[in-house]
């Protein structure tokens, strides 16, 4: 078996066997807590740039099957693992292993170490640069560029995921709506979502008004994504896009979406210690007192503070440590949320947002 070593800008260097791809990988390690969905999170756009370390001690036991992409590719740098099972099993077929899927997109993978061990050390010592260093590979190099090399949040991470062109989507569901769809990263089954609804014109995450009265959409949406949602293209282009869209037409955003409104309005956002990364996340409703459990993959919040000073209502709030997890506007049809109501994976509790989105789109017919 050759061996491979997680090593961490503060000096930690963790053994373990290599599987994947056998090539040395540098990103930001981070954590999900999740039990099931490895598939759709290795294929999550919003991973860009990192090294994705899963709690849950086996993985990979119901294989990779052909329903459960999330993008066209794995966008993690590297992958580990505390077990990666070489006998997967499904009703789906799904008879190809992590390691195959790994080699396959050529991402390395780390198995046989304590993840638990590292996701406590990354929730008291807060998010590390790291390195999966292969076997005859030197330590010693890897750990000097993790320690030098700028954060890949430096990156413009968005223009890595987004769509290349504008591409038309024709609608699955009942619904007929034209939707406008900014793509800094979505995930398939936001699109899936929101076909349901009416049909669904995928664009670019750099583009621009006249793009968007081309489509005379109905409403726009501004997808998940990956990286610092105050990249100095992303303020150059997305965020007074959404904020000139939303004196125009109804808008929705999630995840890096929710954050770039923020920005669009004047409020903050800040890089969390260790970022929300599970399937079990309590999100409280404000006006209703409800507490949802949500799907949620980011490493940024909005400062809730000014939030509302930028005139924004705050209308949820993660249970856990109160960070803000639903934005609203008093005078405008625009509302955001930090976390994924379309699940995959993860509980669908909170899929009644498209409804939401699409009563929006039918109380203000053709924009404003």
């Amino acid at each position: 078996m050759d061996r491979a070593r997680l090593v961490l800008e503060d000096g930690t260097v963790v053994e373990g066997i290599a599987f994947g791809a056998r090539k040395t990988t540098f990103g930001e390690l981070v954590f999900n807590t999740s039990m099931t969905g490895y598939q759709e999170s290795l294929t999550d756009p919003s991973y860009a740039g990192q090294i994705l370390l899963l709690t849950y001690p086996l993985i990979g036991n119901y294989g990779v099957n052909a329903d459960d992409f999330e993008s066209r590719r794995i966008w993690p740098r590297g992958f580990a693992v505390h077990e990666a099972c070489e006998a997967p099993s499904h009703h789906k077929g799904g008879n190809k292993t992590v390691d195959e899927f790994l080699r396959d997109h050529g991402v390395p993978g780390l198995q046989g170490i304590d993840t638990r061990a590292l996701t406590v050390k990354t929730r008291a010592r807060g998010t590390l640069k790291a390195a999966i260093c292969q076997e005859g590979d030197s330590v010693e190099e890897a750990f000097h560029k993790v320690r030098t090399m700028p954060h890949p949040d430096a990156e413009n991470l968005v223009g890595q995921v987004t769509a290349a062109r504008p591409v038309r989507l024709e609608a699955t569901g009942k619904g007929r709506r034209e939707i406008a769809l900014l793509d800094c990263g979505a995930k398939e089954n936001i699109v899936r979502s929101l076909r349901e609804l009416g049909h669904v014109t995928r664009l670019p995450y750099n583009a621009t008004m006249r793009d968007l009265e081309r489509i005379a959409p109905d409403g726009v949406f501004c997808s998940n994504g990956p990286g610092d949602p105050s990249h100095a293209e992303i303020l150059r282009t997305t965020v007074p896009l959404l904020r000139g869209a939303a004196e125009r037409y109804p808008v929705m955003g999630i995840c890096l979406g929710h954050q770039l409104l923020g920005l669009a309005f004047g409020a903050k956002t800040f890089k969390l210690k260790f970022g929300h990364r599970g399937a079990n996340q309590p999100v409280k409703d404000l006006e209703s007192g409800r507490v949802f459990i949500t799907s949620q993959n980011h490493g940024y919040a909005v400062d809730v503070e000014s939030a509302r000073a930028a005139g924004l209502e705050v209308a949820q709030l993660n249970g856990n440590d109160g960070t803000a997890e639903g934005l609203r506007h008093a005078r405008l049809p625009v509302f955001s949320v930090q976390y994924h109501p379309e699940a995959h994976p993860g509980p669908r509790d909170t899929w009644h947002l498209f409804q939401r989105f699409e009563r929006m789109m039918a109380e203000h017919p053709g924009g404003r």
